[in-house]
């Protein structure tokens, strides 16, 4: 495992005109999803950027999006380059960076760190002018044509010091965050893998497994699809190649935790052999304990808001008339979910708003016309 010593979960974030100036030029290597994004954010905040791909023509494209110039940089121009590449190719791309960048701090994207760590402590680079880093932030979607420059907006990235990386290295790459619009959480690289196993990795191969159950299944039972399993499966849609990467990379981390979820399976199925409902609920009440764990906006807890349900007819500017008639009654959505099957004529939006406004939201919702419910 990584060699980084344990450093302290440590959120900040400042608001928009208070961050940090960021020194260009910026080289981003890799124009995928993320790598596009993060040029894409940096070339609006007014910096210089340049962006490169093994893939010429994604360069290409990112960068008639606007993440930048797909020109090559002046070696010794560069101050910033951020790795964006593939978790096989990871390593290898951040030695080579440092060494034809030797005025540049090197940051990465990367979603597993303890494997690139080894391969730059193992090399002659400068590695104290590596400092990785992992947004929070991404999609079922890959490619250029699918960053985004708000992609990383109010969302955490990780931040992994080491006690040998140069604090000016540091203070770059914490810049860096920050004019992406995101929170910075410094953590350690081995606690760094086994969180991101745990929030990212593992309900990824949870998804992978329930959505691969569906692909044999009759064509009748499928017909009876909803918003749930839709919910559950999406992000099972990733990118086979890529998740294979990041899953190798992070295997130590997500054995253990598979182990744990094969003897949760273990546990459920005996206990319907058995029809043990108290064992049952008991398993039931910890995956909603699970999910109140999760923090909400800001921060904060998601149990503090209610679910508003409106039914709305599927057709133009529906949406939008709800959006208006929401914020005429002076209430903030904090979150929403459509759930709208192909073969109905209208859909149901769920939405999230504090607990406290839900009364009066439905309230102004049916004097409107809407049909709410909670």
């Amino acid at each position: 495992m990584s060699r980084l010593a344990t450093t302290t979960l440590r959120p900040m974030s400042r608001a928009v005109s208070e961050r940090p100036a960021l020194d260009g030029p910026v080289l981003v290597v890799g124009a995928g999803l993320i790598g596009g994004s993060v040029a894409m954010a940096l070339s609006r905040a007014g910096i210089e950027v340049f962006i490169t791909d093994v893939d010429r023509r994604a360069a290409h494209v990112a960068s008639s999006r606007g993440a930048g110039s797909e020109e090559a940089p002046d070696p010794d121009r560069v101050r910033l380059v951020v790795v964006a590449t593939p978790p096989d190719h990871l390593g290898s791309e951040i030695i080579a960076a440092l060494e034809t960048y030797p005025r540049a701090v090197v940051t990465d994207v990367g979603s597993v760190k303890a494997q690139a760590w080894a391969e730059v402590a193992g090399s002659r680079a400068d590695a104290r002018r590596y400092v990785g880093g992992h947004p929070m932030a991404g999609s079922e979607r890959s490619g250029p044509m699918a960053s985004a420059p708000d992609l990383f907006e109010g969302r955490a990235w990780a931040v992994v010091r080491r006690d040998d990386c140069n604090a000016a290295a540091v203070a770059s790459v914490r810049a860096l965050v920050e004019a992406c619009g995101a929170t910075v959480v410094e953590m350690a690289a081995d606690d760094h893998d086994t969180a991101v196993a745990r929030v990212s990795h593992l309900p990824h191969l949870v998804a992978v497994l329930a959505a691969g159950s569906l692909a044999d299944a009759p064509r009748n039972h499928l017909a009876l699809s909803g918003q749930g399993v839709r919910d559950v499966t999406r992000v099972a849609a990733g990118d086979p190649e890529l998740w294979r990467q990041i899953v190798l990379a992070n295997a130590e981390a997500l054995t253990l935790l598979l182990t744990q979820v094969r003897d949760g399976i273990d546990d459920l199925v005996e206990s319907l052999g058995t029809g043990d409902g108290e064992r049952l609920e008991k398993i039931l009440r910890a995956g909603v304990a699970g999910t109140e764990a999760i923090p909400g906006k800001h921060g904060g807890a998601t149990r503090l808001f209610a679910t508003v349900n409106v039914s709305i007819p599927d057709e133009p500017g529906a949406l939008a008339r709800l959006f208006a008639d929401a914020g005429e009654a002076g209430v903030n959505i904090e979150d929403l979910r459509i759930d709208h099957d192909p073969g109905r004529a209208f859909g149901l939006v769920e939405i999230d708003v504090a607990e406290r406004r839900a009364e009066s939201l439905i309230d102004a919702l049916r004097a409107r016309n809407w049909s709410v419910h909670r």
